[in-house]
């Protein structure tokens, strides 16, 4: 009897609910039109339809990959160094995860996404406490020894980078175990070589303002832990140990690369010379500045660096000439699978190219891809698709996760996949049987124009965020510099470099060398008229990093998706654009030694309050201001007025900003501005708002934005920001003859 009534109450309560669900429904009903009622619950089964279309086996893959990259991006964003322990714990909960939830297509969709960032973001922490060194805290004068490991020409000095064996020098409680070191033009010795040099160094160059490129976290993850200068002559001495087999192939591989380098200069001497070297051994340093601008003004400055298009290229020239060859032997042409002989032939010429060129990360990424895409030929499988593009950016960030931030991984994969989905959702051209020839050769020359011109198009499109991002630049000629330039540079210049390497054992590579200078000259000519067309530079301010991303989910959307849903990601970009467009720039830039600084004054464009002697900072500021004035432009101190102790100028709403030079000019600065900025140490009792020795020291270059009364300053090292490539400055130990001694904050305060 109880086991009854307790049903009957049950059945009475589920009937109640029930008519209070109905009910409900009518009051809604009164409240809401049932026809829209109806039309939503339309919508709502038609999206349900699209997502479960979007999930079908085969296209998570893609999404996988970008939940990898964002793992990793995450990890960047972190403001300490996380835990080794705890990252490894969240990635293998996530596969967990994932795995209890395969039976369940929603629930495993979501499983896999977390379990992708939580192993991207466990891997790039490892990638870093795999590589841990030190970096030199403070610039010191050091005599060292050490392995020369690479060796780079540049315009008008070289670079080394030693592998150090021993370093002497004040303030060295962290020395560093790799060091760069410019040296004089001519005089860096071969890799390989054992050297001994006394040298001016200074700790990785960090941010030149806030949300800038961190140059001291690029080569932290290069293992290189302090740059500078040579002083004097570099001593070649017998090595006290063995190099070891790594650095014996570094330095084949660079003598090969030298042989090469050095033959193509003896024929063709200038910049025609310099981008041969560049195109067939990567050493692209040697270029004059004129022509660099102009190849990057002209959106052709991704020919000077081994990328996909350079491998593809190499690749797909020894695959048609071999497989050419081959057809015309029937007897091979019809019993024998001269197809996959054709690929193991390019991805052979591929892994040569590979090594000749140094082997960069960036030339790396695109081996991989184009690996994969030759295997692919091998074993029957589609040659380039969503599945191939994941598969490279898997490999790729295994190998190497902090690749995700750098700009030519973005890139380079944003246009890859924009081409891809372009063609896969595209139209294909076709010529019908009974066309004549001449209509047949009309249609694939247009065929061919067309897709040249939306392939320049689409690539160009998708990339345009991150060189806004990282560049400040917009290229609008460069559909047509691409247009006008590739068709040579693919049909003539890369098979004449081929040529000649292949004919340089034999002594005859002269004349392809020759020949390929006159489609390099055709390419220089180009990139020349386009700069010089009105309107050629386009120029872009600044902006944080939280549009990139929502334009970078917006061309994930647009190119992943496959149903309709895809078109949503053209309202992110559009949103992407419009937090751009209203994107505030700072009012005042300080350098992070103190030593320059500028403020934004009547007209909105900035003026220099004092330049100090670091011009690299004052251009970085110009750029992300979109300004196009040069460094010594007189116009960039007006409202500005100097004296022998100080810099003072207004903000556009009246506001003083000063720069005391000197102790004595603190009290009447303090009393006066609205900010007071000096790489000096400020009194106690200033009354101003305050960017000193002290708060630069220990927070970097810093930016400032006036909102009415108040000050939200932005410091390159945030309060509590604490990373490997960026820890705070120790404090030294204070001493009888130096009462206050602090660190100092650049090379001019350096002891000798």
């Amino acid at each position: 009897m109880a086991g009854e009534d307790f049903r009957a109450a049950a059945r009475a309560r589920a009937r109640a609910l029930a008519a209070g669900l109905e009910a409900a429904r009518r009051r809604a009903g009164l409240l809401w039109p049932a026809a829209v009622a109806a039309h939503i619950e339309r919508l709502g089964e038609a999206l349900k339809r699209l997502l479960v279309l979007e999930v079908a086996p085969g296209r998570l893959l893609p999404w996988m990959a970008v939940g990898f990259g964002l793992g990793a991006v995450v990890y960047f964003d972190a403001d300490r160094e996380p835990a080794l322990w705890a990252a490894s714990v969240a990635a293998a909960l996530g596969i967990a995860i994932a795995i209890a939830a395969r039976r369940t297509a929603l629930l495993l969709a979501l499983a896999l996404t977390f379990a992708a960032i939580a192993c991207g973001f466990a891997t790039i922490t490892w990638k870093t406490a795999s590589i841990a060194h030190p970096i030199l805290r403070f610039p010191a004068t050091v005599d060292l020894k050490g392995f020369i490991e690479v060796r780079e020409e540049r315009e008008k000095t070289d670079r080394v980078v030693i592998r150090v064996h021993r370093i002497e020098g004040r303030r060295l409680s962290d020395a560093p175990e790799r060091v760069r070191v410019a040296v004089r033009k001519g005089s860096a010795p071969a890799v390989g070589e054992f050297v001994a040099l006394r040298a001016h160094l200074s700790p990785p160059l960090e941010q030149l303002r806030p949300g800038g490129y961190d140059f001291a976290r690029d080569i932290y993850f290069q293992q290189i832990g302090a740059s500078g200068y040579a002083l004097g002559h570099i001593k070649i001495e017998p090595p006290p140990i063995s190099a070891g087999y790594w650095l014996q192939y570094l330095a084949f591989v660079d003598g090969v690369r030298e042989a090469i380098d050095d033959r193509i200069r003896a024929v063709l001497p200038g910049d025609e010379g310099s981008i041969a070297s560049a195109l067939i051994t990567g050493k692209r340093d040697a270029i004059s500045t004129p022509v660099n601008e102009a190849m990057y003004v002209s959106s052709l400055a991704h020919v000077l660096s081994i990328s996909g298009y350079h491998m593809a290229v190499v690749a797909g020239i020894v695959f048609f000439v071999l497989r050419a060859s081959l057809a015309l032997i029937p007897s091979l042409a019809t019993r024998r699978p001269i197809k996959k002989w054709a690929a193991v032939a390019a991805l052979v010429a591929a892994t040569l190219y590979l090594l000749l060129s140094g082997a960069e990360v960036a030339t790396q990424r695109s081996y991989i891809m184009i690996a994969i895409v030759l295997v692919g030929v091998m074993f029957d499988r589609p040659a380039l698709t969503f599945r191939t593009l994941s598969i490279a950016a898997f490999a790729v960030l295994l190998l190497a996760p902090q690749a995700v931030i750098h700009p030519s991984f973005q890139m380079s994969f944003a246009a890859t996949l924009a081409l891809v989905a372009a063609y896969q959702n595209g139209l294909r051209w076709r010529a019908d049987r009974d066309t004549s020839l001449t209509a047949r050769a009309a249609l694939w020359g247009g065929r061919e124009i067309i897709g040249l011109v939306l392939a320049s198009l689409v690539a160009g499109l998708g990339t345009t965020p991150f060189v806004a991002f990282h560049f400040h630049r917009l290229a609008p000629y460069g559909v047509l510099a691409n247009l006008l330039a590739m068709p040579v540079v693919s049909a003539w210049v890369m098979p004449m470099g081929i040529l000649g390497v292949v004919a340089m054992p034999f002594g005859y590579d002269g004349p392809f060398w020759r020949a390929m200078s006159w489609g390099i000259d055709w390419m220089i000519a180009v990139a020349q008229w386009v700069a010089a067309l009105p309107g050629a530079v386009g120029r872009i301010a600044a902006f944080g990093a939280g549009p990139l991303l929502l334009a970078t989910a917006g061309l994930l959307v647009i190119c992943l998706l496959r149903t309709k849903l895809r078109w949503t990601g053209a309202a992110l970009v559009g949103l992407a654009g419009l937090w751009i467009a209203t994107t505030t720039q700072p009012d005042v830039y300080v350098a992070g030694d103190g030593q320059a600084a500028a403020l934004r004054t009547d007209g909105g464009r900035l003026s220099i309050l004092h330049r100090g002697r670091d011009a690299f900072a004052i251009r970085e500021w110009l750029s992300a201001d979109a300004d196009a004035r040069a460094v010594d432009d007189n116009t960039l101190s007006k409202d500005v007025r100097c004296d022998d102790v100080g810099c003072v100028g207004r903000l556009r709403d009246g506001r003083l900003i000063a720069m005391p030079l000197a102790l004595e000019a603190f009290g009447e600065d303090c009393a006066r501005a609205a900010l007071v900025v000096s790489g000096r140490q400020a009194p106690g009792d200033c009354r101003a708002a305050l960017i000193d020795r002290k708060s630069l020291r220990e927070q970097g270059a810093t930016s400032v934005h006036f909102k009415g009364d108040e000050l939200e300053i932005r410091q390159a090292r945030p309060r509590g920001y604490e990373r490997p490539w960026a820890q705070r400055p120790q404090r030294q130990q204070q001493t009888p003859q130096s009462p206050d001694a602090t660190p100092p904050l650049n090379n001019l305060e350096a002891d000798d």
